[in-house]
């Protein structure tokens, strides 16, 4: 067993190695990512990166995608899982919004937009560098939290507020990291041996060196 880790220093490794560190959607305004993050949504972001560029060039601000209708989008994003409510999402969202010095950073105004929960809405906020009011727990996050032993169960509600209990508001963008940590290293099959947290990783001590001493 790890011993009794103290989080709020314990994470401190993981929050600098991917301190800055981009999301992995394309984008160049916060425009481009709040569409981005709402289009991500089951599907990835890869192929969210791949249809965004004429996207984004049929409508390049929000006020042009305030004019847009079904009919106009769905060329565009109808390979998108989940278009059809994306699609009256984004719109709905823009007629709201409609110009992009009017998109909102404050966690309350981001989900009340449609097609926005809190992962989301604190994804938008780190990469638009507002400050942290949640910390963001997308699937990866959801693996890895309960494997480190900072969080546990499956509900990402439940373990974003887990992790914001045991850190310190300064140390939120954890979730980013651990992210990060669970695309590159923590996946399902996890690389343990070249892992920076297996000193204090639950999963580690517990799982990973019994099958090796077996």
């Amino acid at each position: 067993m790890p011993p009794k880790v103290n989080w709020p220093e314990a994470i401190k490794p993981l929050i600098e190695k991917y301190k800055g560190k981009k999301h992995p959607l394309d984008y160049e305004n916060t425009y481009q990512l709040l569409v981005g993050v709402i289009l991500s949504a089951q599907d990835s972001d890869k192929h969210i990166n791949q249809v965004a560029p004429k996207l984004f060039e049929a409508f390049p601000n929000m006020e042009a995608l305030s004019h847009c209708t079904p009919e106009t989008l769905f060329p565009f994003i109808g390979s998108v899982r989940n278009y059809a409510n994306k699609t009256k999402w984004l719109i709905s969202l823009a007629q709201k919004i409609q110009n992009d010095e009017n998109i909102p950073l404050t966690l309350d105004e981001l989900t009340a937009l449609p097609g926005i929960g809190r992962k989301s809405a604190n994804v938008i906020k780190r990469e638009a560098g507002a400050p942290a009011e949640g910390v963001m727990v997308d699937l990866h996050v959801v693996r890895v939290a309960p494997r480190l032993g900072i969080a546990s169960g499956t509900d990402p509600k439940k373990i974003e507020k887990q992790i914001m209990e045991t850190l310190p508001p300064e140390e939120w963008d954890a979730g980013m990291a651990m992210s990060f940590l669970g695309r590159e290293i923590c996946r399902p099959t996890p690389k343990c041996e070249i892992c920076l947290m297996k000193k204090v990783c639950n999963y580690y001590h517990t799982v990973f060196l019994n099958s090796v001493k077996q």
